[in-house]
């Protein structure tokens, strides 16, 4: 590494300390400005820009959203054609001929497990979607975790990014997807969420709740990678590209609503499913009662959502009249296909009718 492309959300003080730090080190660095969630013009800027610098590497510095610009341009500055060449949903879905620069990340934010994943989530906004470019070359070659980098996160980026990890956690654990592997992290991930979320929120980001929230989006973030996710993200991938909506607050809109259509539906349908009981271990983690039921479960996440001031869907824009393309459009996103049972288009429908 000589010449890193720095893609970041932080342009003031948290970037150029960073940027001190690879002068030290004898690496030049030039700014890419990731100041809105990813789309397919910014991507394409970066590749213009990193090309024009001559950089040979690329970090990300910040959330969710300069995780995953950094991940695409440095999967774009080696590869030929146009972004469209690689989406999937919207675009042909070829995979990456050339591995990516060097991409190296440094979450700031605890929620989004990008640092960790094979994909990076591009808004469409032609299409009104978010869609992901994909490719086990979009591993990050190093991620550097540091859980003071939380320090002073405001208020709600503490509930957005917090629940956006929940969200993975508890939907990676009931995927059709799930294995042994992501199991076991899985539910220590959601032990950290459940007993540090509602004290970072109204307490404050000490030293330990930091850990477990840093710790807990990791562990959503190899869960979501490695076992799949479902129907809130189903949902959350079109309505991210319909409203301006931070995603963890779309998912966390969705989380109650869609538990309960899926537990309805496996017990008319599949009473005999594994994710009942698993259900009902997400209950007993995050109530931390022996015996809880998954219904249990469902109350304790409605009840942290409200704490956590979540909105419904309609506060963010959706109407009843909108419901019928949103299903549609959930209904080919990715993420749906690891729902632990094939919801109907009336029950997807209810789903987005509750969570208005």
């Amino acid at each position: 590494m000589r010449r890193a492309l720095v893609a970041t959300n932080l342009p003031g003080p948290g970037a150029e300390r960073l940027r001190s730090l690879l002068v030290a080190a004898g690496i030049e660095s030039v700014l890419l400005v990731v100041d809105h969630e990813p789309t397919v013009d910014l991507v394409s800027a970066g590749r213009a820009k990193i090309r024009r610098e001559g950089c040979d590497a690329v970090v990300g510095l910040g959330g969710g959203s300069a995780m995953d610009t950094g991940k695409a341009v440095a999967a774009l500055a080696t590869n030929e054609g146009d972004l469209f060449d690689y989406l999937e949903v919207v675009g042909r879905g070829r995979p990456l001929q050339a591995r990516p620069l060097p991409f190296v990340a440094i979450p700031t934010t605890a929620g989004s497990g990008a640092e960790v994943t094979r994909n990076a989530v591009i808004s469409v906004p032609a299409a009104k979607v978010k869609v992901s470019l994909r490719s086990p070359y979009l591993l990050p070659i190093l991620t550097v975790l540091d859980p003071d980098l939380l320090v002073g996160l405001p208020q709600p980026v503490v509930a957005c990014s917090g629940l956006d990890a929940l969200s993975h956690l508890l939907e990676a654990l009931v995927s059709c997807r799930a294995n042994p592997l992501t199991d076991a992290l899985g539910a220590e991930g959601l032990r950290r969420s459940a007993r540090a979320l509602r004290r970072a929120y109204t307490s404050g980001l000490h030293a330990d709740t930091r850990e477990d929230l840093m710790l807990a989006s990791l562990c959503g973030g190899l869960c979501l990678a490695n076992g799949g996710l479902g129907a809130v993200h189903g949902f959350a991938a079109p309505l991210g590209g319909m409203l301006h909506a931070p995603h963890g607050a779309l998912c966390a809109a969705l989380l109650g609503p869609v538990m309960e259509a899926n537990l309805r539906a496996l017990a008319e349908r599949e009473p005999e499913h594994p994710a009942r009981a698993r259900y009902r271990e997400i209950a007993e983690i995050v109530t931390g009662r022996h015996g809880a039921g998954a219904d249990d479960g469902v109350a304790w996440v409605r009840d942290l959502c409200r704490a956590l001031g979540v909105r419904g869907l309609g506060n963010h824009g959706l109407s009843a009249g909108d419901i019928p393309a949103l299903v549609a459009k959930a209904k080919a996103a990715s993420s749906m296909r690891g729902n632990p049972v094939q919801l109907s288009d009336e029950e997807l429908g209810d789903i987005a009718t509750h969570a208005l």
